[in-house]
């Protein structure tokens, strides 16, 4: 299967950590908290997320009925740290990394500390068979290529990732997300794009991925946090995520796990 082939290679060549089991949640109390959850759930998330996170949401709402899930908004992590400052209602955020969820936390909103789920790197999405021969982040020089805004978390990845290879690319398009980025790829709009591994694992038919050589010296550590007046269901959703099952749903989908 090649979503296993392409989580196995992003884990093999790039991410390494091993993260504690998070608290038991099951037993008396537990229990009560579940009886008591009602309400909506409202989930803001990285672009890089919407795979994992749909499913995982689907599983949540299968397993507490009395929880009105609303469809999660997915885009630029920044984008939705200005959407929530600016009153967007949400239950909880999960950003693309620590710096975006910085700015989060000093707008007030948080009501937790945030805890990282998750990790992911940066690789070059190519169509299938990598017909151009793409090896490393040089090659994108000769090709149209798409890459994050600097303002979002992969864009600031893409640009320590280039810093550290000492490469300089003039891409033909600068996306706000790096879902766009990875669509474009898959389009045909551009000839590849740096990506996250999870989102040419998402697109397992449409891309294949290059591992820069360096790739490994730049991860996005994934926090997830409660936001100030939140409906109950947010945290048993953040216990899921947490928790091993989470992490399993996670991982098919080419995420590392917490470093």
């Amino acid at each position: 299967m090649r979503r296993a082939a392409a989580a196995a290679l992003a884990a093999a060549a790039l991410l390494t950590g091993c993260a504690g089991s998070p608290p038991a949640t099951s037993g008396p109390a537990s229990d009560a908290a579940d009886d008591a959850l009602g309400g909506t759930l409202t989930v803001h998330a990285a672009a890089s997320l919407q795979a994992a996170f749909d499913e995982l949401l689907a599983t949540f709402s299968a397993e507490h009925p009395e929880v009105d899930v609303q469809p999660a908004v997915y885009d630029g992590s920044s984008t939705l740290v200005a959407q929530l400052a600016d009153g967007a209602p949400a239950d909880l955020l999960a950003t693309a990394d620590e710096a975006t969820m910085a700015d989060l936390v000093a707008t007030g909103l948080a009501a937790s500390e945030p805890q990282v789920l998750a990790t992911n790197t940066l690789v070059v999405a190519v169509p299938p068979g990598n017909p151009d021969g793409v090896a490393d982040l040089a090659d994108l020089a000769g090709l149209r290529h798409a890459v994050c805004a600097p303002e979002v978390p992969c864009g600031a990845a893409t640009a320590a990732l280039l810093a550290a290879a000492g490469v300089e690319l003039d891409p033909v398009t600068l996306e706000r997300n790096v879902a766009a980025v990875a669509e474009r790829v898959a389009r045909g709009d551009v000839d590849a794009g740096l990506v996250y591994a999870t989102d040419v694992v998402a697109r397992e038919e449409l891309l294949d991925a290059v591992v820069p050589a360096l790739a490994g010296t730049v991860v996005n550590r994934y926090p997830v946090v409660v936001l100030d007046g939140a409906q109950p269901a947010a945290e048993a959703f953040v216990e899921l995520v947490l928790s091993p099952r989470g992490r399993s749903v996670l991982a098919a989908h080419g995420f590392g796990p917490p470093s």
